[in-house]
């Protein structure tokens, strides 16, 4: 067994050393695949030959359900016709499947809100009162499986701080603020800071970290220009580019955060119970939320990661939408969700998944884009907010995952039966497709048809 093991990390060794990095004072910067050098473990032309590139898993998540009267699609590929809130999706509705009428059995008839969120990506059973109890989340599942084929196993990022107690079903809160969990026990930290987030992709550490990353790798980004073909210097200056405007947008929130936390300890608080932008977080949502994306897209892009899990606001979220004329909070918006507001809301986030898709599409990678070889999902804990109705859910799955998936689909599983709309049966498909073949997971251990 110790031999396997030292075998393993070995070649895990090797793999992650024939990579294209570029290094410099306290940080270490991955580049996307460049046709003219040897990437991701294979030579030039066995790129070009196998076709074979990474397949990324993300996630988004928005709670409290959407506007049921403009959530619809109908029609498929290119003259599929998008209801009102997926309006910002119509660029990329061939690269899309809507799909309505699949749920989690162990978050109905058990209680609003926490129960109806902390298994949305496990299908577990959850725990009611101080001890936690649910079930592996499926991105970290496929971490499990795959996070030794990347130099991160996966990115758990949030655009809100999580909330802790316990609500009024006896549920802790917990299960409101985290989607993403190691195990039956333990959710996955939330980063929710851009700054550690972007520092995380180029290991960007020491006394220096406040430096240009551009500028600590300057010399060896020159050497580089010369040796790579005419189409990977337009790609490789894409990506210089897009790295250099996210750490411009970033220098003033590192300094903000630095506040935050002497602020934080004068008033003797934790951080997290400060509120924005006391607590360092960008003031505007729409910032951190495109911030977010960005870090997700270059992490998808690079290698870094290839399993992703985004929650853009938690249950019962407290967030506030000046720049669409909303009064009401998010939470209290949902109680509303057939207003024009929440109409509104919902497609403001529906767009949050057009961003990054869009980004992700303008990626080349081979014949393709970084889009054709990943999967992504938007989900949220409920269709109704007004009746928390989780009976069934709203899902959007963006990308064909290396032509595995067929996209530009509307897939209706309302009258198949409960057993055949399971939402953890979607997942087993998806960890198929990704080389993650299990009998059974959460509730499910059946594929879901049609996928």
């Amino acid at each position: 067994m110790h031999d396997l093991n030292e075998k393993s990390v070995k070649a895990h060794r090797y793999r992650i050393s024939r990579r294209t990095f570029l290094r410099g004072a306290g940080v270490t910067m991955a580049l996307p695949w460049l046709e003219s050098m040897p990437v991701w473990g294979d030579t030039p032309q066995k790129n070009n030959l196998s076709g074979q590139f990474p397949k990324r898993f993300g996630v988004q998540f928005m709670a409290c359900g959407i506007n049921s009267d403009h959530w619809w699609a109908k029609g498929s590929g290119r003259n599929m016709e998008l209801g009102k809130s997926l309006q910002p999706m119509e660029s990329l509705k061939h690269k899309m499947n809507f799909i309505t009428g699949l749920f989690n059995k162990s978050a109905v008839g058990v209680g609003i809100h926490p129960g109806q969120t902390g298994n949305i990506l496990s299908g577990a059973s959850l725990l009611k009162g101080a001890i936690l109890k649910g079930g592996i989340s499926v991105d970290q599942m496929l971490a499990n499986h795959l996070g030794h084929l990347t130099v991160q196993p996966s990115l758990v990022l949030g655009c809100e701080q999580p909330t802790t107690g316990y609500h009024e079903t006896n549920f802790s809160m917990a299960y409101s603020s985290h989607i993403s969990w190691r195990n039956t026990t333990s959710p996955v930290p939330l980063e929710v800071y851009p700054s550690l987030a972007f520092d995380s992709l180029f290991d960007n550490r020491g006394p220096i970290r406040n430096q240009s990353i551009l500028d600590r790798v300057m010399h060896q980004t020159d050497a580089l220009i010369r040796k790579v073909s005419a189409p990977d210097k337009a790609k490789l200056d894409e990506y210089l580019t897009s790295v250099r405007e996210i750490e411009q947008r970033i220098e003033r929130l590192r300094d903000d955060k630095s506040k935050a936390v002497r602020s934080a300890y004068k008033q003797g608080k934790p951080l997290m119970a400060m509120e924005r932008p006391e607590n360092g977080l960008p003031e505007d949502i729409r910032d951190h939320m495109r911030l977010m994306c960005d870090i997700v897209a270059i992490a998808f892009q690079t290698d870094k990661t290839r399993i992703a899990s985004l929650l853009l606001c938690r249950d019962i979220s407290g967030l506030f939408y000046p720049f669409l004329n909303v009064r009401h909070s998010h939470h209290s918006a949902s109680h509303r969700d057939l207003s024009d507001s929440y109409e509104q809301i919902a497609r403001y986030y529906c767009g949050q998944l057009a961003y990054l898709a869009e980004k992700l599409d303008k990626m080349p990678e081979g014949e393709g884009s970084v889009l054709d070889h990943s999967c992504l999902l938007f989900l949220s804990n409920m269709w109704s907010g007004s009746k928390h109705d989780s009976t069934k859910l709203p899902v959007i799955q963006v990308g064909g995952l290396s032509d595995t998936i067929e996209t530009g689909r509307v897939l209706d599983y309302l009258d198949s039966g409960d057993e055949n709309r399971k939402l953890c049966s979607f997942y087993l498909s998806i960890m198929d497709r990704l080389g993650v073949k299990l009998d059974r997971f959460g509730d499910a251990d059946t594929r879901l048809a049609r996928i």
